[in-house]
């Protein structure tokens, strides 16, 4: 398959749409979207359709182009191609899906039909009005050794890279990735809830915390996790982290995040007046570094 193969993307949402705008900027042709039965997927498949200038059908997929790419939740993987098998002859095909938990045996029934299936996770974050570029993110694979020869050749064309993921560490992964977005998220609506407490609205804590939120993602790139780490802990400040975890306990799980985070940096990172530290956060803080 040394030209570039027709995509059919299933499942209109956050990622199938910012794939398929992705793949239409790269040079390939998206041939079809195909759509849930919910009105809010046909809408998204229609404009996504003439977004990137294909057809979109939500029942009598044609499925004629040489990769089909499963982009619905993972609870909807193996039923979607389940619903699809008898559609089309499946021999030569690849199927695809992007789920970053679960391995591509959940696309077995086309395996079994001749397709040569992989999973394919984008390590990036999507979500509504918002369509990020796949420029030197990078994308783990998993699955038959011809599908992953041409994802391999579809995501370096896209800007991304790929690495190998083993199915039984999938689950390991996919809870890497969330402590990068999701988690990173909540921990920042935390910070929100604090900044309550010292007097500052929601919104002015959000513009306020940008520049130190970039500056340590900055530092963190440039020096690693110890050379940006800053703080209390480090200086072996004891009597700050007494103080802040006593303003804490008038926000109950703000108190849990910080003694949570307080002690993976005493694991994990460098501290000052360690012993006295481990005192403070109920000593439960050792060094493993």
């Amino acid at each position: 398959m040394m030209r570039k193969p027709r995509i059919a993307i299933v499942g209109p949402g956050r990622l199938g749409s910012a794939l398929a705008l992705e793949l239409k900027r790269a040079g390939y042709h998206v041939s079809e979207i195909v759509a849930g039965v919910s009105a809010a997927s046909r809408r998204k498949a229609r404009g996504l359709a003439r977004q990137v200038h294909a057809r979109w059908r939500v029942e009598g997929a044609r499925l004629d182009a040489d990769v089909i790419w499963f982009c619905v939740p993972d609870r909807e993987i193996a039923h979607a191609a389940r619903q699809l098998a008898g559609t089309v002859d499946w021999k030569g095909k690849i199927a695809l899906h992007s789920s970053g938990a679960i391995g591509s045996d959940e696309l077995s029934v086309l395996r079994r039909r001749g397709a040569d299936v992989a999973s394919v996770h984008p390590l990036m974050t999507f979500v509504s009005r918002s369509v990020p570029s796949l420029k030197g993110v990078p994308f783990a694979l998993e699955g038959d050794a011809r599908a992953l020869r041409v994802v391999g050749r579809i995501v370096r064309e896209l800007g991304g890279e790929t690495f190998p993921i083993s199915k039984s560490k999938k689950l390991a992964y996919h809870a890497w990735g969330a402590f990068m977005a999701p988690l990173l998220v909540a921990l920042l609506v935390t910070g929100e809830r604090v900044a309550r407490a010292a007097g500052v609205s929601n919104a002015e804590a959000r513009r306020k915390m940008l520049p130190i939120v970039r500056q340590t993602l900055a530092n963190y790139a440039k020096l690693g996790p110890a050379g940006a780490f800053s703080g209390p802990i480090v200086r072996g400040d004891d009597e700050v982290v007494r103080g802040h975890l006593q303003e804490l306990k008038k926000i109950p799980e703000a108190e849990e995040v910080y003694t949570a985070l307080a002690r993976a940096a005493m694991r994990y990172l460098p501290a000052g007046n360690r012993k006295v530290l481990e005192r403070v956060l109920g000593g439960r803080g050792s060094r493993s570094l």
